[in-house]
């Protein structure tokens, strides 16, 4: 104990910086549930991210833009991973962290492909000096260990410009997953959603469930073919120990795609420790209905996989895993990228904070530029990310669907007019500026709210979701057994298989994969069904909460609506 004292006031006798600290990010409080138990031990070892500036952001936002733009003339002219050097520190920035961790006696390791990203191993109290911060203790009821987490965190000066992101410090996490609790609809709307004829494949044997794979085809016109190209990949994301169960898919497919051979399966990746047992109850009900509900839209024995991540397992939290899933993904050599991916989980923007949530970002539009379709849930809460707190009328953001290089898909319920499912997730971003890709619709949205709307939420922000697909009474198989689930996690994987499926019929007429999908999904709304019924209610609070109605045109519920596959098709391949 004397000799870590004595160590302790050496290296803070030996920490210098070459100016002063500029305050980089910081949060008044801890999120909900987080409680503090005072300084963390200052002989205790950090292990801390540290995400290096990008050389040139601003220009890989203007190439993706032309590349992704329809009409443009380097429309679709996907990049290669040797051309797309946009993310990677310049030299000055390299040099900069250098001799800032050589002055400190600091051991850096790069731990990106990109070199983008390196951590640093060092004692609180050494990094409580170093970037101004005040490390604490913090507990959580779902959490086994405490966190070790800071308010606040600074830079010094000499590092300014040259480092986004200092992480795990006013990060926080706590595991969870989309299949906490079932989602609820209103039972007015889901009176008036039924009130339709629904395409005769929708009748199906077991009589509480209405959406299967034959009734998404019907109602969105999805040819039953199979895919044909094997290097058209999906991958399906899996945290917070979620793994699916072969036995269930196969039960799934001899039930509802018998036109699908029972033995069509994925390919495991794991990152992070991650695994996928295959033992008895071992799966997952996400992970079950994200695989089974992509096959059974786009089946094709080659192109699947399922990455399973394990380092929530392991108390690294949900943020790590979508860092580590990203320099994952930027590793991959071009034949190995997958054209599409589909995540069926998210978290508000304020727990991820501004900087982690930025470079994360960032990297999604990194992958757009190299013809990957990036897709995410809406969440299951209507305006209300926060799970339904419901002491004031702000709104509550998720990321990463709230990223503008993302696409972001909502829910819907019912036929004969579909309706905005009331737990939809969507919204307007507090880190994030509207695109210029939505900035119209947005616009048009937005003359529609009465003056005496009640909500807080910034006009401003990126708007989400971009489509909507049905959420509401899917049957999937878990633990070999049918049931019925709801929720935007049901409508992601399915869109996901959507654009599989189109990807396949280019990559067969030699075209470009569709790649970043939003400019080109903005500018083509005819190939949608623009939803103008129903509204998102404050998660689980009250109806009468504020929340968002159902438009023409674009709405943060439905987006610009559902598809039309014909349509879809026909503008992507001319």
């Amino acid at each position: 104990m004397v000799l870590r004292k004595f160590l302790t006031s050496v290296l803070l006798a030996t920490s210098t910086s070459a100016g002063k600290l500029v305050l980089h990010e910081t949060r008044s409080t801890a999120p909900s549930g987080f409680v503090s138990h005072g300084p963390a031990p200052p002989g205790d070892l950090l292990t801390l991210r540290v995400a290096l500036t990008s050389n040139h952001v601003a220009g890989l936002e203007e190439k993706l833009t032309l590349l992704a733009t329809p009409g443009s003339p380097e429309f679709r002219q996907w990049l290669s991973m040797a051309e797309a050097p946009f993310v990677k520190p310049s030299p000055k920035t390299v040099s900069a962290f250098r001799t800032f961790t050589s002055r400190n006696n600091l051991t850096s390791t790069v731990i990106s492909p990109n070199e983008d990203w390196v951590s640093i191993s060092l004692p609180v109290s050494r990094a409580n000096q170093l970037f101004g911060a005040q490390f604490e203790l913090f507990s959580h009821p779902s959490l086994a260990n405490n966190l070790t987490r800071t308010l606040s965190v600074s830079l010094p000066s000499e590092l300014v410009g040259h480092v986004d992101v200092i992480h795990p410090t006013t990060a926080f996490h706590y595991p969870k997953t989309r299949r906490l609790r079932p989602v609820k609809s209103d039972r007015q709307l889901e009176k008036r959603a039924g009130s339709g004829s629904p395409p005769g494949s929708c009748n199906t044997s077991i009589p509480s469930n209405v959406m299967t794979p034959a009734c998404l085809q019907a109602l969105y016109g999805i040819p039953t073919a199979p895919a044909t190209q094997p290097n058209n990949t999906i991958l399906v994301t899996g945290y917070v120990s979620q793994w699916p169960e072969t036995i269930d898919l196969a039960v799934f497919l001899e039930t509802f795609r018998p036109d699908i051979p029972a033995n069509t399966t994925f390919t495991l990746v794991t990152l992070d420790n991650g695994t996928d047992p295959q033992t008895p109850t071992a799966g997952g009900i996400e992970a079950d209905l994200d695989v089974e509900y992509t096959i059974g839209k786009s089946p094709s024995v080659q192109i699947f996989r399922f990455l399973s991540v394990g380092g929530s397992k392991f108390g690294s939290g949900f943020m790590m895993d979508i860092l580590d899933t990203t320099t994952y993904l930027d590793s991959l050599a071009d034949a190995d990228l997958p054209t599409v991916m589909t995540t069926s989980y998210e978290e508000t923007e304020t727990a991820f904070g501004i900087s982690l949530a930025t470079k994360i970002c960032n990297n999604y539009m990194a992958l757009g530029s190299r013809g990957m379709s990036i897709m995410f849930s809406s969440g299951d809460a209507g305006v209300r990310g926060d799970d339904g707190i419901c002491t004031d009328n702000t709104f509550t953001p998720l990321f990463p669907a709230s990223c503008p290089w993302a696409t972001a898909i909502g829910s819907t319920i019912g036929f004969g007019p579909e309706i905005a499912v009331n737990f939809t997730g969507g919204g307007f971003s507090n880190f994030f500026p509207s695109p210029s890709y939505q900035t119209t619709q947005v616009a048009g949205f937005l003359e529609t709210l009465p003056m005496e709307f009640e909500g807080i939420f910034n006009s401003t922000g990126r708007g989400y979701p971009d489509v909507a697909v049905q959420g509401w009474q899917f049957s999937i198989v878990v633990d070999e057994t049918v049931f019925p689930e709801s929720g935007t996690s049901l409508s992601t994987p399915t869109f996901a298989g959507i654009i599989a499926l189109i990807n396949d019929q280019l990559i067969a007429a030699g075209k470009p994969v569709l790649g970043f999908l939003n400019p080109f999904l903005y500018s083509n709304p005819t190939a949608f069904t623009d939803i103008t019924i129903g509204y998102n209610q404050g998660g689980f609070c009250p109806v009468t909460a504020p929340a968002f109605n159902a438009t023409a045109g674009w709405d943060p519920l439905t987006g610009s609506g559902t598809p039309l596959f014909a349509e879809l098709l026909a503008t992507a391949l001319a």
